[in-house]
């Protein structure tokens, strides 16, 4: 997917997600974020998505903190929420494509990593207060999951800070059945090293449908199959949240 693409999922994702969240109602819980109310869920992704805006329009090139969260609630804050979702898609869509600033995971430039952040940290935000909401989810496109899924695995957990790892080196399989997409992902007590192949036997494999496989992957579902060692898929539950 193309910076533009990640752009127009960007828009359409937050719109959703404001609706779902409206209709919720800020008092209602999260299932796929215990501990949450929908309030909780509007004042972190706006938050978030103001944090990453700053990055790209004031052209920050070492990390930057975020400005917390607000004390707002009710309509007031979904007011907020949405204005920060436009000023995060207009500044991305307006902004040069070699704007210089500050990014944290491996992309063709910052402007497209923050596109395409900001598209998936939206879309599962998105998810969250569709089950705060109840009712039928909307969809995710199949290649907007497989790229959200390797975002995840080639990006977040290969970094030092991944907590995925195992003492004994083992390999995890992720295989989206509905395209042609696989990933093996060698665990060991390093950070994770994931490729993207089939190659060799892996311990465990988890397939399904791309989307499904995206929001297993995020913790907000259970895996669709899982075959094979399922030490790895309860490893994967409790270590691979990122921050």
């Amino acid at each position: 997917m193309d910076t533009s693409e990640h752009i127009h999922t960007l828009e359409a994702e937050g719109r959703l997600l404001a609706v779902a969240a409206e209709e919720a109602g800020p008092d209602a819980k999260v299932p796929t974020c215990p501990g949450w109310e929908v309030r909780d869920l509007l004042r972190h992704t706006g938050m978030v998505h103001r944090w990453a805006a700053t990055f790209v329009a004031e052209g920050h090139t070492s990390y930057h903190p975020d400005g917390g969260l607000p004390d707002l609630d009710g309509g007031e804050l979904l007011a907020w929420f949405r204005a920060g979702h436009r000023a995060l898609v207009e500044t991305l869509a307006t902004a040069p494509p070699d704007v210089a600033c500050w990014s944290f995971l491996p992309a063709l430039s910052p402007l497209a990593f923050w596109a395409r952040r900001q598209a998936h940290e939206t879309a599962v935000h998105r998810v969250d207060a569709e089950s705060a909401r109840g009712g039928k989810p909307e969809t995710i496109g199949t290649d907007f999951a497989v790229d959200g899924i390797d975002e995840l695995l080639c990006g977040f957990h290969a970094r030092p800070r991944s907590k995925v790892r195992t003492e004994e080196p083992r390999v995890l399989r992720v295989r989206a059945t509905d395209t042609d997409a696989v990933w093996t992902v060698r665990i060991s007590a390093d950070p994770p090293v994931t490729e993207r192949d089939d190659a060799g036997e892996a311990d465990c494999e988890v397939s399904g449908p791309a989307a499904r496989l995206y929001l297993s992957l995020w913790n907000r579902l259970p895996f669709p199959r899982a075959t094979g060692d399922s030490s790895l898929t309860a490893l994967w539950r409790e270590k691979s949240g990122v921050t």
